[in-house]
């Protein structure tokens, strides 16, 4: 916010390619984008470090396909996990805390965030694989 009003100039420009980003945008042009608008306090809807770190730990010697479908089933079993974790007696709100003692109320970030991550990397639809996500939790 302060970069914005000491900058305008510069973070104009950064708003606007942000702003050009769609789903049919080339991936390693997406994510340079995401990088420059991250550096500059910018939220996006992927993050691009995530994105990197997911890509370099792909396992040697597994086809991408593998990885791709392990992505898959990593959202399966968090959504199978949902309703066990609402079950938990540390799920209760606690006003203390202003939140949950096992941070459930962090879950719903913390699944797009990572959802989009891996899929970014496996160069597929999100919010297709959210729909689907929402479907079997």
């Amino acid at each position: 916010q302060v970069f914005s009003q000491h900058c305008p100039f510069l973070m104009g420009p950064i708003d606007c390619l942000v702003d050009v980003v769609t789903p049919d945008t080339d991936i390693q042009d997406t994510l340079s984008i995401f990088e420059l608008a991250s550096a500059a306090g910018i939220p996006c809807e992927v993050d691009p470090a995530l994105v990197t770190a997911l890509a370099s730990n792909r396992t040697e010697g597994s086809s991408p396909e593998e990885d791709y479908k392990v992505s898959c089933l990593l959202l399966v079993f968090v959504a199978v996990s949902l309703p066990l974790l609402a079950a938990d007696p540390a799920s209760l709100y606690s006003p203390e805390l202003d939140g949950h003692h096992n941070n459930v109320h962090c879950l719903a970030k913390a699944i797009v965030q990572l959802s989009a991550a891996l899929f970014t990397v496996h160069s597929k639809n999100i919010e297709t694989h959210l729909q689907e996500f929402l479907l079997v939790s």
